[in-house]
C-alpha cells in the first residue's frame, strides 16, 4: 500500500468507514437510439404543458387577477377546506395506518385494498357514492337529515367531506410505511414499563413517526387542495360556498382566460412547493 493509500484508509476511518461512491452505469458508448429517443419525446410531453402555461401567463395583471374578489374568494375557501380536511384524514387516518401496521386480523388485506381504493378510483365516481352515502336520501345522510337536520351536500362541509375522501388515503400509506419501518420493540418497552398502549403510542410511536406524518399531511393537504371531481359533484359549484380554486379555474376558463391561468399557476406553484417539501423522500437516491 502506498503512503497515499494509507493517508486514504486512515481519514476514511477518522470518518467511520470507507465512503460510499455512487455506481456508474456501464452501458457502452452511448445512450440507445430506440431509448433516448421515446425518453426525450416523454420528457417533452410532460413539460411543454407546464412550460406553456408559464409562457402564457400575464404577469404584469397576475397581482390585480390573484387579488380580484372571486379568485381570492375562491382562493381562501379553497385554502380553508384543505387544511380542514387534512385535519380530519390526521384524527381518522393515523389510528387506521396504526391499525393496518400493528394489529393483526382477519381481513386486513382487504381493508387496506378498501383504504386505498379512493387513490385509484375516478374522482366522480367518489362524488356519487358520497351522494348516495351521505346526500339527503342516502343511506347515512337521511338519518343525518330525519335525526339532527343536518344536511352535507352542496355545502362547504360537503367540501371539507369530498377532499378528505380523496386525500386521506395518501396520509394513511405515508404513515403506515413509516410505522411498518419503525422499530416495534420501543412500543414493547414501553408497555414493559407500564405503560398502555395508547401512552406508548402517544410518548414513543409518535415521535418516531412524526417526520412520516408530516410528509402525509403535506401530501393529503396537496391532493385536497387540487381536488375537482368529488367536490363539484358532492358539493357543486356556489361562488364563497362550495367554489374551490379547481372548480373556478374550470368556470374560468370559459369566460376569463387570464384568470383561469392565474389560479392554475397558484396550484402549479403549490405542487412544486410540495415536491421541494418531500424531496429528500422521493427525489434523492442513494
Amino acid at each position: 500500500m502506498t503512503p497515499l493509500d494509507e493517508t486514504g484508509a486512515a481519514a476514511d476511518t477518522l470518518r467511520g468507514g470507507p465512503r460510499r461512491r455512487r455506481a456508474r452505469v456501464v452501458g457502452g458508448p452511448g445512450v440507445p437510439l430506440p431509448l433516448l429517443v421515446p425518453a426525450v419525446i416523454g420528457l417533452a410531453f410532460l413539460v411543454l404543458p407546464l412550460v406553456a402555461l408559464l409562457l402564457r401567463t400575464p404577469w404584469r395583471h397576475l397581482p390585480e387577477l390573484l387579488t380580484s374578489p372571486e379568485v381570492w374568494q375562491a382562493l381562501q375557501l379553497s385554502l380553508v377546506c384543505a387544511t380542514a380536511a387534512t385535519a380530519v384524514s390526521l384524527v381518522l387516518g393515523v389510528p387506521l395506518a396504526w391499525l393496518l401496521a400493528r394489529v393483526e386480523f382477519p381481513g386486513r388485506g382487504l381493508v387496506r385494498a378498501l383504504v386505498t381504493l379512493p387513490l385509484v378510483l375516478p374522482p366522480v365516481v367518489g362524488g356519487v357514492a358520497l351522494l348516495m352515502a351521505l346526500g339527503r336520501n342516502g343511506v347515512v345522510g337521511r338519518w343525518l337529515d330525519d335525526w339532527f337536520g343536518v344536511t352535507l351536500p352542496f355545502t362547504t362541509t360537503g367540501v371539507v367531506i369530498a377532499e378528505a375522501f380523496v386525500a386521506m388515503p395518501f396520509l394513511v400509506i405515508s404513515v403506515e410505511g413509516t410505522l411498518r419501518a419503525a422499530d416495534p420493540r420501543y412500543e414493547e418497552a414501553a408497555t414493559t414499563l407500564g405503560a398502555s398502549r395508547f401512552t406508548a403510542f402517544r410518548r414513543v410511536t409518535l415521535p418516531l413517526i412524526a417526520p412520516g406524518i408530516a410528509a402525509g399531511a403535506v401530501l393529503a393537504w396537496a391532493r385536497a387542495l387540487g381536488e375537482f371531481g368529488a367536490t363539484i359533484t358532492f358539493a357543486g359549484n356556489f361562488p364563497g360556498r362550495t367554489q374551490t380554486m379547481p372548480l373556478a379555474v374550470y368556470l374560468a376558463l370559459q369566460s376569463d382566460p387570464e384568470a383561469a391561468i392565474a389560479l392554475s399557476l397558484v396550484l402549479l406553484a403549490v405542487s412544486v412547493a410540495v415536491l421541494a417539501g418531500l424531496r429528500d423522500r422521493w427525489m434523492t437516491t442513494s
